[in-house]
């Protein structure tokens, strides 16, 4: 009678055990998809962050632009020889950075 008792308490034992491990399954695997939603939302929230921040940084680099632009027509309108000395300074420095000194000519060829 005890040898007829062994294997159903063992065979309880055994589903309890496989009850108890399916649904240690089934709650780490709900755990897992809760963190892989709390991770995509981190991500998708950092996206738009970003997106912000870039559209906020384009903005301003266009903002600067434009008031140089005019800053730079104003001052020439205003100071057209100043522009033109300016101008042909760059002009110089240009030409001499490209060609370089011109070389030596020996007196004897």
């Amino acid at each position: 009678m005890a040898d007829e008792r062994f294997p159903n308490t063992v065979r309880s034992i055994g589903d309890r055990a496989e009850s108890s491990a399916g649904q240690t399954a089934s709650e780490a695997k709900t755990e897992l998809k809760d963190l892989t939603n709390q991770a995509a939302g981190a991500v998708q929230d950092a996206y738009g962050k970003t997106k912000d921040v870039a559209a906020e940084g384009a903005e301003a680099v266009k903002d600067a632009a434009v008031a140089s632009h005019d800053f730079l027509k104003e001052f020439m309108e205003d100071n057209p020889h100043t522009t033109t000395v300016i101008a042909l300074g760059i002009g110089l420095l240009i030409g001499y950075a490209v060609g370089g000194q011109a070389p030596r000519r020996s007196r004897w060829i």
